[in-house]
């Protein structure tokens, strides 16, 4: 079975292997300041970039430092990507003074950043069309779960009409999107996850992100799970769902990730994500057979 995957896509569109370097400007997120929640997500031990964001205050001390660190790989061209928290949330003109920053050098092919749907308001939206202008913007959008309950449980704080709003509103302005789902939530079932991909397929998104339910030290979750342990997938069946949903995509979604990076030194649960190379192996072979 083929599908298009994320190194499919950057050599199609820019002519050879990008990296990604992982930044954090510093941003919040409105589900942990109070503005919506004061806990975030429950799955959240503290921001999304963990440990593959180069933290500091300048950005462009930042990217020369993620660039150190994939050079032994011969890396040329890079993606900035806003990874951290919500990427989008912060004063307009802050933004545009890290995003324009971000992307200046002409070794930068891109800008990509990591937000919720109800943070993109339309003066950041105007902005990320300017940008896309000057170069292609991928916006990345945390939807985790098409089921309002499974939402509500997790507490993500916007409705999927939300979602839906923003992925209009993106695709009007001609940005690739990206939808992260997550596998392995409490209360869900195969179909149930199978039919979160089948909702942002239909939206609109030009790409996934697949990820495993992590239970991570200093998460909310963490807290359920050692007071009441919950059964968790395992590497088999999260790879042969993995494989189902590939098969699901419509032709030209492309497949940004096949399983996701959880920081090791926070990992509760599943012990097996820590094994990627054998998670992705084992995807591939079912990716295969299918």
């Amino acid at each position: 079975m083929q599908y298009t995957s994320f190194n499919d896509y950057c050599r199609a569109r820019f002519g050879c292997k990008v990296y990604k370097l992982s930044l954090d400007a510093g941003f919040t997120c409105p589900n942990r300041d109070g503005t919506l929640a004061t806990g975030g997500c429950t799955f959240c031990a503290g921001g999304s970039g963990g440990r593959f964001c180069i933290s500091g205050s300048d950005i462009k001390v930042q990217i020369a430092a993620a660039k150190e660190l994939v050079k032994a790989k011969g890396a040329h061209k890079y993606i900035a990507y806003f990874q951290a928290y919500s990427g989008t949330y912060a004063p307009v003109s802050r933004l545009e003074e890290l995003y324009r920053s971000a992307i200046e050098g002409e070794d930068i092919v891109a800008l990509d950043v990591a937000t919720r749907p109800d943070c993109l308001c339309e003066e950041v939206l105007a902005l990320l069309e300017r940008l896309n202008r000057q170069k292609p913007v991928i916006v990345e959008l945390g939807l985790q779960t098409a089921h309002e309950q499974s939402a509500k449980a997790f507490n993500r704080c916007y409705p999927n009409s939300s979602y839906l709003a923003t992925i209009k509103a993106l695709k009007s302005r001609d940005i690739h999107t990206v939808t992260h789902l997550i596998f392995g939530l409490p209360g869900e079932n195969e179909a149930d996850m199978l039919a979160s991909l089948e909702f942002a397929c239909a939206a609109g998104t030009d790409g996934v992100k697949f990820h495993m339910l992590n239970i991570l030290e200093g998460s909310a979750l963490a807290e359920v799970y050692r007071r009441e342990p919950f059964a968790l997938m395992s590497r088999e069946a999260y790879a042969e769902l993995v494989a189902k949903a590939v098969a699901m995509l419509p032709a030209g979604v492309v497949v940004h990730r096949l399983t996701g990076d959880g920081d090791k030194r926070l990992l509760i649960a599943p012990e097996w994500v820590k094994d990627k190379k054998r998670t992705l192996n084992s995807i591939q072979s079912y990716i295969a057979q299918a």
